[in-house]
């Protein structure tokens, strides 16, 4: 059953080389997300995936389309929405001076959450942590307490964009442990991400983007063997990278 419908979503802005001209940064994208999958977007720098979660979650102004989680307008209704999701920004700005206890329980306030603090720290292993402060944290502390925030509401969607980036190998894995678990939970984990074999381990399927479109959606398997069955590599088929690249033409990163 779908949590997340999308349909027909636009987003669009002034064009920076000609103020006169609009472009759509996304240009008609419709999605389905299943209750309880992990659903990944990909696309290169500028794609629009980053757009588009936003507007799922509300912080953007839908310009055309419609988006409901859990059957719930989130133009009409944002507030109503808030409740229901946890958002992991790709960089946050914490108080300083605060400990992650003491942060997490102003984010509960603002919740109204009777969730305990230290649980929420432990959930990501972070309760060794409980009385340092944000900027005594590494990476990847930070990006686990990201996601803790997150969780204050218990939501039922966490939607998590490009949540390892920059991370040493480690900590990466951690983030992946991290969200494997949630899922197991029953929560439902949209994510954006530029890592390929982040997207093949994780989601059970893949929406890849490119110039506001959604190009191919599927999961990882079905990808593979569609767009990339013959690379040559250590096994006998492609990854997502050659999926990647067999459809937009370019690498990530271009």
């Amino acid at each position: 059953m779908a949590i997340i419908k999308a349909s027909n979503l636009v987003k669009k802005y002034k064009n920076p080389e000609n103020q006169s001209k609009i472009f759509n940064a996304v240009d008609g994208v419709s999605l389905s997300i299943n209750s309880g999958e992990i659903f990944g977007i990909l696309g290169p720098n500028g794609a629009g995936k980053t757009t588009t979660l936003e507007m799922l979650e509300g912080l953007k102004d839908i310009d055309e389309g419609l988006a409901l989680i859990n059957s719930i307008d989130v133009t009409s209704n944002p507030y109503e929405i808030k409740k229901l999701i946890g958002v992991q920004l790709q960089a946050n700005e914490y108080f300083d001076n605060m400990t992650l206890v003491e942060l997490l329980k102003l984010f509960l306030a603002l919740y109204n959450s009777s969730n305990d603090p230290l649980d929420l720290l432990k959930k990501v292993k972070l309760e060794d942590k409980a009385n340092a402060n944000a900027n005594e944290l590494s990476g990847g502390q930070k990006q686990r307490f990201s996601i803790a925030s997150a969780l204050v509401n218990n939501p039922l969607v966490l939607f998590l964009d490009e949540p390892t980036t920059g991370l040493d190998p480690q900590a990466k894995r951690n983030i992946w442990d991290l969200v494997l678990e949630l899922n197991k939970t029953g929560m439902t984990i949209v994510l954006t991400t530029h890592n390929m074999e982040e997207a093949e381990f994780l989601c059970h399927r893949i929406a890849i983007m490119d110039h506001g479109k959604i190009i191919a959606e599927d999961s990882p398997k079905n990808l593979i063997m569609e767009h990339a069955p013959n690379k040559i590599r250590e096994i006998k088929y492609g990854n997502m990278e050659d999926v990647f690249i067999a459809l937009t033409g370019h690498g990530l990163r271009d």
